[in-house]
């Protein structure tokens, strides 16, 4: 069973965007199929199969977020620690630049934000380590290595 880290936050979006799908998404769709099922012949009928392949992308998404939601855990920010978790804010140096990256869960995760997912090369790298350790990431460029400065 894969376990699910999320912010709070994300949490309760996941689990507004589960009772929008359950509740006016499905009905939506269901109405479009009653419709489209009153057009007649099925066989060759394009909304009948659009509204069909709506309501199983919506099935589906239900099924994804129950099992998200049902196996998440919250991650827990502002705990000091001295080695880098999951809700940790990380500085680290790099090719002698400074930067900051939060490890998050990989939902969650925007690179380009430095939300960073424990399940990434950078993220599994950075996990477990502790100030002054340096995190060894392997990259088609060759071995970058990131110094920890400091975890919050």
């Amino acid at each position: 069973m894969k376990k699910y880290y999320l912010s709070e936050q994300r949490l309760i979006d996941l689990k507004a965007e589960l009772e929008d799908l359950k509740t006016t998404k499905r009905i939506e769709v269901a109405e479009r199929l009653k419709r489209a099922k009153e057009y007649g012949d099925l066989s060759e009928n394009a909304e009948y199969d659009s509204a069909r392949e709506e309501q199983s992308d919506i099935e589906d998404r239900i099924d994804e977020l129950e099992d998200i939601i049902k196996n998440a855990s919250v991650i827990q920010k502002g705990g000091r620690s001295d080695f880098v978790d999951i809700g940790s804010e990380v500085e680290v140096e790099v090719n002698k630049k400074t930067k900051k990256f939060s490890i998050v869960g990989s939902s969650e995760a925007k690179p380009e934000e430095g939300l960073i997912s424990n399940e990434s090369p950078i993220g599994k790298a950075l996990v477990g380590k502790k100030v002054g350790d340096i995190a060894v990431v392997s990259a088609p460029a060759g071995e970058i290595k990131y110094k920890i400065i400091s975890i919050n």
